[in-house]
C-alpha cells in the first residue's frame, strides 16, 4: 500500500495542468513519469536525485530523461502524507525556468486557500 497520496492539482476551470502536460508526451516518457510518481508514493520526501530534486520554497521536481528529451513535473508536499503534483515542462536549458517554479508556487497558494476554505466549511457544519 502506498505511503503517500498523490493528488493532481485541478484548476477552477477543471483543467489539470500536470496531467495535460504528461499526456502530451510520447509513450515512453509518460511511462517513465508515472514510474516516478509511483516511486514518490512509496518514498515521499526520501526520494532524491536522480529521480527528484528540491528546487526552492518547498517545490520539488520529478526528473525524467529519455535520450536528449528531458521532462520535469513539479510538486509539493501537503499536510501529512499528501503529494500535490502541479505542472510540468520540457527542459530546454540547464536551469529550471523561474516561471515554472512560480507557477507551482501559485498553484500551491490556490491549493492551500481551497483547503483552508474546505476545513472552515466542515468545522462550521459540526
Amino acid at each position: 500500500m502506498a505511503k503517500y497520496q498523490v493528488i493532481f492539482f485541478k484548476e477552477d476551470n477543471g483543467s489539470v495542468p500536470a496531467k495535460d502536460f504528461i499526456n502530451s508526451l510520447d509513450t515512453k516518457m509518460v511511462a517513465k513519469i508515472y514510474r516516478l510518481i509511483a516511486m514518490i508514493t512509496e518514498n515521499g520526501p526520501e526520494l532524491r536525485e536522480p529521480y527528484s530534486k528540491h528546487l526552492k520554497d518547498g517545490i520539488f521536481e520529478l526528473r525524467a530523461q529519455i535520450g536528449s528529451d528531458i521532462s520535469r513535473v513539479l510538486y509539493f508536499f501537503f499536510m501529512g502524507q499528501r503529494v500535490v503534483i502541479t505542472n510540468g515542462f520540457t527542459k530546454k536549458t540547464q536551469k529550471t525556468p523561474e516561471a515554472e517554479i512560480e507557477k507551482a508556487r501559485n498553484y500551491r497558494r490556490e491549493w492551500e486557500a481551497k483547503w483552508t476554505k474546505h476545513l472552515k466549511k466542515h468545522s462550521q457544519n459540526k
